[in-house]
């Protein structure tokens, strides 16, 4: 019997310890910056067909056989081609083990395409600002810890052409400005300076003293930075364009920045409206029992527990929750999101469209995969904006 209960001890103890480990493995890797990306799409072919046009064969997937613009990473990052249409599929049914798709390559960026064997699936379509064929250049934004290299993109063809109404673009969690890229085109119609910026441990400007993500808490600072520029360069106005984390970097703009009266509108692309009810929905899709990601979120708010998670200060969720904060919504937002979306629910989204009907705005595209909402309909989802911004937010 002793025997007996020992083992359930210490069994008990063996479990308790896989909980926690689980846990606060958890917790430290929702912050913990990383760019390592595994290059998981394998590349069948890539060939020239009749017309001489290049095409890319690829097993078929969800992801892979949704129409639009895309891109593969390859060669470690090295290598980038921009993927167009569907061309064939192949569905399986001969001898071959699975099925295929071939699209077209509508630009091989950087890298031998022919030679490659995997990629990375993505929807950065531009990785630098050259093949959006618009007038650009480098600046550096002062930050705390040094500066953050931007881009700025002119209406016209030397800055001081620059519009008096600028959008600035925010790229999400564990990526970079290329992100950002696909919303500058329709502002450049809408005769908008541009500002594709980068923030804190994204790996192009200067890191956090504890080097990790703080969903925004924290990062807005740079972004604010980045405000002041555009009000130092002849900016009157702001419209904040936010990509899954800069989305919520774009509200807590709205709320504490010095320069909010500026702010004339947000458009929003699978936004984090609520950081607790997205971070337990990837712990769902991740098999994580439920108290063990509530016990991961505690861990991320307790300051006595930031050991565990190397954070310099503990998150405030509550605070990152606007779906909860109905009453601080002050401009007009556009909400770009897919129902399908894995990363981001929809359904948050949702919620917090319906709680202000009077300012916000929804539109869905049937993209696939996180942020992707452009790449399943490019002019589509530039139409959308550029309809809205003329619409609810009045030119200077």
């Amino acid at each position: 019997m002793r025997r007996v209960i020992a083992g359930v001890v210490m069994g008990g103890v063996v479990a308790g310890a896989a909980v926690l480990l689980a846990s606060a493995y958890f917790a430290r890797q929702v912050v913990l910056p990383t760019s390592r990306r595994v290059e998981d799409l394998p590349i069948r072919r890539v060939f020239r067909d009749s017309n001489d046009s290049l095409l890319i064969e690829l097993p078929a997937s969800a992801r892979t056989t949704v129409p639009g613009r895309y891109s593969i990473w390859f060669a470690n990052g090295a290598g980038h081609a921009c993927i167009g249409e569907i061309v064939a599929t192949d569905d399986g049914a001969g001898p071959a083990p699975a099925g295929t798709v071939t699209r077209l390559v509508e630009r091989v960026d950087s890298g031998d395409l022919t030679s490659a064997k995997a990629g990375i699936w993505s929807g950065y379509v531009y990785p630098t600002p050259d093949p959006l064929g618009l007038p650009f250049h480098d600046v550096v934004i002062p930050v705390k810890n040094g500066s953050a290299p931007a881009w700025q993109f002119s209406p016209n063809a030397t800055p001081k052409g620059d519009s008096a109404m600028w959008a600035i673009h925010i790229h999400g969690l564990g990526g970079t400005k290329p992100g950002a890229l696909r919303g500058v085109p329709v502002a450049n119609r809408l005769g908008y300076t541009s500002l594709v910026v980068s923030f804190r441990n994204d790996g192009e400007a200067p890191a956090s003293a504890d080097g990790r993500y703080h969903l925004g808490q924290s990062e807005w600072h740079d972004v604010e930075a980045a405000v002041s520029y555009a009000m130092d360069h002849g900016a009157s106005r702001i419209v904040l364009f936010g990509w899954s984390l800069g989305g919520t970097i774009a509200l807590q703009l709205t709320l504490k920045s010095q320069f909010r009266d500026r702010i004339a509108g947000l458009v929003l692309d699978a936004p984090v409206v609520d950081w607790t009810s997205t971070l337990m929905a990837n712990a769902r899709s991740s098999k994580l029992p439920r108290w063990s990601a509530d016990l991961g979120l505690q861990i991320l708010k307790s300051p006595r527990l930031r050991w565990i998670t190397g954070l310099e200060t503990p998150l405030n969720l509550k605070a990152l929750d606007w779906v909860g904060r109905t009453d601080e919504l002050r401009l007009p937002v556009l909400v770009i999101h897919s129902e399908k979306d894995r990363s981001t629910p929809f359904a948050v989204s949702r919620r917090f469209v319906d709680r202000h009907p009077d300012l916000a705005t929804m539109v869905t595209f049937p993209s696939v995969e996180h942020t992707q909402e452009w790449n399943v309909d490019p002019e589509g989802w530039d139409s959308a904006v550029f309809e809205w911004l003329r619409n609810r937010v009045a030119s200077v």
